[in-house]
């Protein structure tokens, strides 16, 4: 999972991409990038391991001059988090300098990438978005919109992407729509971003959301609706909604904050906890859930736990370890409130398990009496090859444990998880819509045989001076 910023038109267009970073870092921690384009057509770029506010201050925006700019915030799903692989890829092109910045996972990057190798290519990184790269560089076809066209119908998997060839800003998303991407407008300029949330803080216009297969080009002030990708059933991501975008986003036609409540109602129905004296949230992500949870039950909602807001979400962290020493520091209880209580504690997902034992365990030193643990989504089962790091069946709880022996492993009284009938009457409209692949095992796509080697691939090493 990734976040995207494609700005042109608008002067300054790197120190806006800047701005609107900081408001995708949600979807990516490891690193970031962004390249600009000036007048002339000369391309600079700057890329960095860490947060946005570490990789970029007022002496690198000042060297990235032009009114077009793409940007990137990256979480590594194929290829490792090294520098090597920060985003947006930047390459010298026959039409132009050409860079590019994904959002998603391509299931079939392996196999590509072993073809253009044995023809001669050479690759720099490890990561699946290079592939796209080689692609279009090899196609025979003289204008770039049918160059992009050549490489993107050889991929499969997700891909929300926006790429500048020369000066012009090029925005497509893949036609099953696994990943959001938003079109808006800004004085005479355009942007393209991952969440609306992007749009509020750089003082954009929403203009509309790219719909499955959509494909964009955006050129001296006007925007051009170009032939989409050939139609294939849509499928959504749903934990797009459930943990991934910003509760003040609108994605996929919908407000994340009302599908969240929803899913909230939709677990009280599901699973009331009689005899409890309140329920709190696992913050952040979960904060909309159990406000659901509590108007359905007529229970008392509590600020149990506060968060730390200087540490980064435990779910992205690329490490089991990084994840386990995030909790004790991004969490801390309430004792005044949690004392002798029965409470009902909700949460948006469980992938691994170690870091929501923790918490139960946190939970109970502080006093409370009984721990009900809500999960507002279904048991995630299997692998995501679309975008999430859930790489082998084997790190998933529920993959091989059963009900109990989960409630057990947490240290709860009762555990309960949502179906994924109640998320999917949640999220509204037509269930077939959405993936929902690592929930129920009914994947869009043909699955990759070796997903962990790719997201643990190193890139070529290079040779340190002497």
């Amino acid at each position: 999972m990734c976040g995207i910023i494609g700005v042109s038109g608008v002067p300054d267009a790197a120190r806006v991409a800047h701005l609107g970073l900081y408001s995708l870092q949600h979807r990516g921690q490891e690193s970031g990038g962004i390249v600009a384009l000036d007048g002339s057509g000369v391309a600079r770029s700057h890329r960095g391991m860490g947060l946005v506010s570490d990789i970029f201050g007022d002496a690198v925006l000042a060297g990235l001059p032009g009114d077009v700019a793409i940007g990137h915030t990256r979480y590594s799903t194929a290829g490792s988090s090294v520098l090597a692989n920060a985003q947006p890829i930047l390459a010298g092109y026959r039409e132009g300098p050409l860079a590019l910045a994904h959002n998603g996972n391509l299931t079939n990057a392996e196999q590509l990438r072993a073809d253009l190798v044995a023809k001669g290519s050479i690759f720099q990184t490890s990561s699946d978005s290079e592939v796209l790269i080689h692609l279009i560089a090899r196609s025979e076809a003289r204008e770039p919109e049918d160059q992009l066209l050549d490489a993107l119908e050889r991929v499969e998997g997700a891909y929300s992407l926006v790429v500048t060839i020369g000066r012009t800003l090029y925005a497509i998303v893949d036609a099953r729509g696994f990943r959001p991407l938003w079109l808006g407008r800004l004085g005479k300029g355009h942007v393209v971003v991952s969440e609306t949330c992007a749009l509020d803080l750089i003082g954009a216009t929403p203009v509309r959301e790219l719909a499955p297969g959509d494909f964009v080009r955006i050129q001296s002030g006007e925007v051009d609706r170009l032939p989409a990708l050939p139609a294939r059933p849509h499928r959504r991501c749903i934990f797009e909604l459930v943990y991934f975008s910003r509760p003040d986003s609108t994605i996929f036609g919908r407000s994340v904050d009302r599908v969240r409540r929803a899913l909230g109602r939709e677990l009280a129905r599901e699973h009331p906890a009689p005899g409890a004296d309140c329920v709190f949230s696992v913050p952040d992500s979960s904060n909309a859930m159990a406000l659901g949870f509590a108007e359905q039950a007529g229970l008392k909602l509590e600020h149990a736990l506060i968060r730390n807001h200087y540490v980064g979400r435990t779910f992205i962290n690329p490490s089991q370890a990084g994840r386990n020493a995030k909790v004790k520091i991004k969490f801390n209880p309430v004792r005044e409130v949690l004392e002798g209580k029965k409470v009902v504690v909700v949460d948006d997902s469980l992938v691994r398990g170690t870091t929501s034992r923790g918490l139960v365990q946190m939970i109970r030193q502080a006093g409370a009496a009984e721990v009900h643990f809500r999960l507002a989504s279904a048991p995630i089962t299997g692998p995501c090859y679309y975008g999430i790091d859930t790489p082998t069946k084997g790190e998933l709880i529920a993959s091989n444990h059963s009900l109990e022996e989960i409630r057990q492993h947490l240290g709860v009284e009762t555990l309960g998880y949502l179906s994924l009938d109640g998320m999917l009457r949640a999220a509204g409209g037509d269930a077939g819509e959405f993936c929902h692949a690592c929930f129920s095992g009914d994947y869009p796509t043909p699955v990759p045989n070796d997903v962990a080697g790719a997201r643990h691939a190193a890139p070529l090493q290079t040779a340190v001076p002497v």
